[in-house]
């Protein structure tokens, strides 16, 4: 049977035009990340991310560097959002995270260029830093559908997000690929300005698990719907890799879908810190796949 995006159930009940309202007024006063910032986007305040009240982009490409199921044959649909709610001090995208570079987009303009990456063959339309725009993304999605879109959507994040927002996206978003940074508080305010993160990371996995499931991949190879959680491995334990992947198998599934990655470089301001100004080296990212490897958890690595 031929596979149907989520967002076409929500479409065809008009549901998705009252998620669009619903979220729009989280911009007058802006609640759209742990930060609750309650800058009024609309009037032109700005708040942590830097983000206004128009979508602003980097690029939009097919993208061939992403995970093999996302990637299939033809690439994911990649469409990289400018300015960032966590501002992590090591993020190797700061020109776009915190310098700010990207250009401006109409939501009928991004909604042409889900469409333009779906007639290129992509396999999803994959949002990159999300969280700071999904009141605008939902609203381009609406206006692509109606254009054609049936392909799915990957929520590509940093897991710092609104447990509030998440479940408004109930229904909308395929594919959730959240990052699973931290669970040390103290690594997570001193690297990212959030403390909180290892709790609010722990609620919202949960909820993306119980939206979408395990991640589920066609016979073909291509990934279809559930949850695909990132962990990048740090230097001198900082990622808390043990913690982070025992939570996802004890707590989410063993059969969660976890790419373990060693691209750690130390970008931006990273150098001025000792604990994660090298590059990880070949033993701890071994170390990480056994400690995935005793928790059971087996794909994606």
């Amino acid at each position: 049977m031929a596979f149907v995006p989520c967002y076409t159930n929500l479409f065809e009940k008009g549901e998705l035009y009252k998620r669009v309202q619903i979220l729009n007024e989280f911009l007058q006063e802006c609640r759209l990340c742990p930060r609750e910032c309650r800058v009024n986007r609309l009037s032109g305040e700005v708040g942590y991310c830097g983000a206004g009240s128009e979508l602003m982009v980097s690029s939009a490409f097919p993208h061939f560097g992403e995970e093999p199921p996302l990637v299939g044959y033809h690439g994911s649909g990649t469409i990289f959002l400018t300015h960032c709610n966590l501002r992590c001090i090591f993020c190797q995208n700061y020109d776009i995270s915190h310098l700010g570079r990207g250009e401006l987009i109409s939501r009928s303009g991004m909604a042409q260029a889900m469409i333009k990456l779906q007639e290129m063959g992509c396999h999803n339309i994959n949002f990159v830093t999300p969280t700071h725009y999904a009141p605008q993304i939902i609203a381009s999605i609406l206006e692509a559908i109606e254009m054609g879109l049936h392909i799915p959507i990957v929520y590509n994040c940093s897991g710092y997000e609104s447990l509030e927002v998440i479940r408004l996206l109930d229904g909308v978003v395929d594919i959730y690929m959240p990052d699973a940074k931290y669970m040390d508080s103290g690594y997570a305010k001193r690297f990212s300005n959030a403390p909180d993160y290892p709790e609010v990371l722990r609620t919202v996995l949960k909820e993306m698990h119980r939206q979408t499931g395990d991640l589920t991949i066609s016979s073909g190879g291509i990934a279809e719907r559930g949850l695909l959680i990132r962990h990048l491995v740090m230097p001198e334990g900082v990622a808390s890799s043990e913690a982070v992947l025992k939570f996802i198998a004890e707590e989410i599934s063993a059969d969660s879908y976890v790419n373990i990655m060693n691209q750690y470089r130390p970008e931006y301001q990273a150098h001025e810190y000792p604990e994660i100004s090298r590059r990880i080296s070949h033993k701890e990212y071994l170390e990480a796949i056994q400690m995935a490897k005793r928790s059971r958890l087996y794909r994606g690595f």
